[in-house]
């Protein structure tokens, strides 16, 4: 599994031979009503009363309680709004209320850390807290309070990248729209799938990748290294920046990651897992594009220092 946030077994793969119900599941609800008409019989007002449930709408999760994918969409929009909200006051405080229309990447520009700092600090023990309390039960709460600390880290690190370079934060979002879309159009359609090489795979390459983001933050925290973009990032490799090449690959990663994202949503989705665990879903795909933006937004900032 890709995402920590997914470690939960409403979105794991059930063993057909010993499938794990949830109570009042479609596995039970079936299971009960064949026994019921095998004791009862099928008369006349039997027939009428199927005859009237498949005429009626299907139920959505509200009726059945059950996760469904368009309630998980719904219930993802909603974190994402709330992101956007905390994003703009993340803005406002970084820049300072500095009204000035371009500023000098090397001007003596001071903005205000202290979003940036509070939204990472914020969002890290959020992400933690729901992750390992998610097993026992979902608390929409605390996935709200990390969707508005993820706001405003990432709008205080879009502030401060936007004043060095202009037109930076639209080409980020621009790009990380374009890659979420695509996947979740190859998704759809069926022409990509996880599979469980790729994800031993793409797991020990984003542990590596993890391991080396830890590094470049000790060795810039020492004084090691002042390079804010990390080790090694502005090196050439056949005439491309290090960092570039090292983006490329992580974006790769974090676009599987989506997919994994989308295959254990429609999973806990046939596992009958409580509507609950949509706000569950939606947590961890605003993980994985988080972290897409934050990827392709250091890649732009390379290629244009560059």
């Amino acid at each position: 599994m890709s995402n920590f946030a997914f470690n939960n077994p409403a979105f794991q793969q059930q063993d057909p031979r010993n499938v794990a119900t949830y109570p009042g599941n479609p596995q039970a609800a079936q299971g009960a009503q064949a026994a019921s008409f095998q004791h009862a019989g099928v008369d006349a007002a039997v027939n009428a009363q199927l005859e009237g449930m498949y005429a009626a709408p299907p139920a959505g999760a509200i009726e059945t309680d059950r996760m469904t994918v368009e309630d998980t969409v719904w219930k993802t929009a909603a974190l994402f709004g709330i992101l956007l909200v905390t994003a703009a006051i993340g803005w406002v405080f970084t820049l300072g209320g500095l009204a000035v229309p371009r500023f000098d990447p090397y001007s003596d520009f001071a903005p205000n850390l202290l979003p940036w700092m509070i939204g990472a600090l914020g969002g890290f023990v959020l992400a933690m807290v729901v992750t390992f309390t998610s097993r026992k039960k979902v608390r929409p709460a605390l996935i709200f309070a990390y969707a508005a600390f993820e706001g405003l880290f990432v709008g205080g690190i879009s502030a401060y990248f936007e004043v060095l370079w202009p037109g930076i934060v639209f080409q980020a979002t621009l790009a990380t729209v374009s890659v979420v879309a695509v996947t979740l159009a190859l998704f759809a359609s069926g022409k990509i799938r996880a599979s469980a090489r790729m994800t031993k795979i793409v797991m020990v390459a984003m542990l590596g990748y993890l391991v080396f983001s830890l590094l470049n933050v000790v060795l810039m925290w020492t004084g090691v290294n002042q390079n804010a973009f990390g080790l090694l990032s502005e090196r050439p490799f056949l005439g491309i920046p290090l960092g570039l090449i090292i983006g490329v690959l992580v974006v790769l990663m974090a676009a599987y990651s989506l997919v994994l994202d989308f295959d254990q949503i429609q999973q806990g989705v046939r596992n009958g897992a409580p509507r609950t665990y949509g706000w569950l879903g939606g947590f961890g795909i605003m993980v994985t594009i988080v972290w897409l933006y934050i990827e392709i937004l250091r890649m732009i900032a390379i290629a244009r220092s560059n």
